[in-house]
């Protein structure tokens, strides 16, 4: 029931949301409330603020679908109704806890001491390398420091396979599996153990749980797959072998053998042909090749005599099967991937039964991002730099730590034409950064959602997530082939490369403005060794009194680049802003300008 509440909120009256989640307590994160007006279809959205209230003030009288949803929780709708448009309404809404929602207090996991870490870091370099005795003796001393780690454990079962004393991988790995459930690696590699020792049902329920944890994983399907023909449980083999093959993407040409052996036994003989042939064309030099070859020629030869059958064909799989796992040539295992997640790893938790208003949010960032190009002209900053060569845990092996005077300046002369100017004291060269690599337009990523910017890249409104304990809309994009390259790109020696981006923006629910983005290179980039790039910006609002504008500007940066064979950790930060207007009369020294790099600049 709501009833006209003796608080005001504003002079013009309205209604007031109180939001409450579990034992009844006031909701721990913002919540979007929505009111539809049955009547005339208006719809107007507010956000809860700190006390878990939204004020939606001058309504018109009605009959209110009220909707609030936050991450986490069941979307909860009601009745209201308007009677007057002065008299101010209260409505309590109980959210319930979400039983699917991903739990978002992740445990950060174990910290490791420094000398532990230093071993494990030696341990791995010398795995790396084919030097086992020498990886043994570091990894022992971790373990023996840090007996209860699932990575040591995980580390040491791959050193006791790389050196074919399964037993012993075995028991490790258990042990790697039972302290961290979630260690994909460590169970598939267990699973792969237990297949190298025809421990076929032990496998088949690792290889099971395996794909449980992450059912993307290429590597376990591939595993199963090979289960399964063991088994002769030959129409699960070829459903396993086709999801590794889906999920490798490019990666997964092993699985076309396994493929292949599953349709020969079950009689599909051309698809079988297909598979082998498929896994010739893509892999030439595998170890497997031969043989693969020699099957094809045998079961074709068979097919143009005449000689299919109709009943399945168990000697493929039993004859050949165990040897099938050369075909991977390495174990497919590796170090935990170095950086954050790429955007497209982990699936974002958003609110659910929530429609996202696509063309309001579009729209609604878009002049958020047009007033800062029309209002900045050029800003002033304090700005930290910390710059990381990090080595294969993750780990600095060297650290450089920078301060400049920052000064930018975004304008458009020209629709879809901006030029963003960035300049650090009278350091702007290459010279003047860590390994003379250069880092300059970071504010140019925001413009993606410019509306002269924006049709070069195809984009999809994910549904009502959060940032920090703020709700936002997750907007993905990505850049279309069709369309310039205009945000990014590597300068070498004089030489542009543009870089195709994809990404994820985080995008206030009640003001549109751009909170937190992050992107991901399309592709890799061999011709100047740039094999990834993850780039993290957050925004904050800056409040300029001399010229009454708050502006939101990026407070802090992070990129992560594998870079000619370096694993490179770049952070910005920014404070101290300043605003200067393009006709401002006060007049500052500039920066002197830079010659043209002869090595490599982070152009946005």
């Amino acid at each position: 029931m709501v009833l006209p509440s003796d608080a005001s909120i504003t002079s013009q009256g309205g209604l007031l949301v109180d939001v409450a989640g579990e034992n009844r307590k006031p909701l721990d994160r913002q919540a979007v409330v929505k009111a539809y007006n049955k009547e005339n279809e208006n719809v107007v959205y507010q956000t809860t603020g700190r006390e878990a209230e939204a004020a939606l003030g001058a309504l018109s009288p009605g009959a209110y679908e009220l909707e609030v949803s936050a991450v986490g929780y069941l979307t909860t709708t009601t009745d209201v109704k308007i009677s007057s448009a002065h008299s101010v309404y209260r409505v309590h809404i109980d959210l319930k806890k979400d039983p699917s929602a991903i739990d978002l207090n992740v445990s950060t996991g174990q910290e490791i001491p420094v000398k532990v870490r230093k071993q494990m870091s030696q341990g791995v370099a010398a795995l790396k390398s084919g030097k086992l005795k020498q990886a043994q003796k570091h990894l022992d001393a971790a373990d023996a420091s840090f007996p209860y780690n699932s990575e040591i454990k995980f580390l040491l079962g791959y050193l006791s396979f790389q050196q074919k004393d399964f037993k012993k991988a075995e028991t490790y790995l258990v042990d790697a599996s039972k302290l961290d459930s979630h260690n994909v690696q460590a169970i598939t590699l267990l699973g792969r153990t237990q297949l190298q020792q025809q421990e076929y049902e032990s496998a088949k329920k690792t290889l099971e749980q395996a794909i449980a944890v992450d059912s993307e994983y290429w590597m376990a399907h591939n595993l199963l797959a090979e289960t399964y023909l063991k088994q002769q449980q030959y129409e699960k083999a070829r459903e396993q072998a086709q999801i590794a093959i889906e999920k490798g993407k490019g990666a997964g040409s092993s699985a076309q053998i396994a493929l292949g052996q599953a349709l020969e036994n079950l009689g599909r003989d051309q698809e079988a042909l297909e598979a082998y042939r498929t896994f010739l064309k893509e892999s030439p030099s595998n170890p497997m090749a031969g043989e693969v070859r020699t099957m094809f020629d045998e079961l074709r030869r068979r097919v143009m005599n005449g000689g299919g059958h109709s009943t399945p064909v168990t000697k493929a799989a039993s004859s050949r099967g165990a040897d099938v796992l050369l075909a991977a040539n390495e174990t497919g295992f590796s170090m935990k991937a170095w950086g954050p997640p790429g955007i497209d790893d982990v699936k974002q938790p958003v609110a659910e039964g929530v429609a996202c208003p696509y063309d309001k949010v579009i729209d609604g960032a878009g002049e958020r991002i047009k007033q800062l190009v029309d209002d900045v002209g050029r800003f002033n900053a304090i700005e930290d730099l910390l710059h990381e060569d990090l080595d294969e845990l993750d780990h600095p092996i060297t650290r450089t730590l920078l301060k400049f005077n920052y000064v930018a300046s975004i304008s458009e002369p020209h629709p879809g034409v901006f030029n963003v100017g960035e300049f650090r004291d009278q350091r702007s060269g290459t010279d003047d950064f860590p390994d003379r690599i250069a880092t300059r337009g970071l504010p140019a990523l925001a413009l993606i959602f410019h509306p002269d910017e924006r049709d070069d890249f195809k984009m999809a409104c994910e549904g009502l997530g959060q940032w920090r304990g703020q709700a936002t809309w997750l907007v993905r994009f990505e850049q279309r082939t069709d369309r310039p390259h205009r945000i990014q790109e590597y300068k070498i020696a004089g030489h542009s490369y543009p870089v195709s981006l994809k990404g994820r923006a985080w995008i206030s629910a009640d003001s549109f403005h751009l909170v937190h983005v992050e992107s991901d290179m399309l592709s890799p980039m061999p011709e100047i060794q740039l094999l990834s790039e993850h780039m993290a910006v957050d925004y904050a609002p800056q409040l300029f009194q001399k010229k009454s504008v708050e502006l939101w500007l990026p407070k802090r940066a992070e990129i992560y680049f594998d870079f000619r064979r370096h694993h490179y950790l770049r952070r910005h930060s920014f404070d101290h802003f300043m605003l200067f207007s393009v006709d401002s009369e006060e007049k500052r020294n500039e920066p002197r300008a830079s010659k043209e790099p002869l090595n490599p600049t982070v152009s946005r």
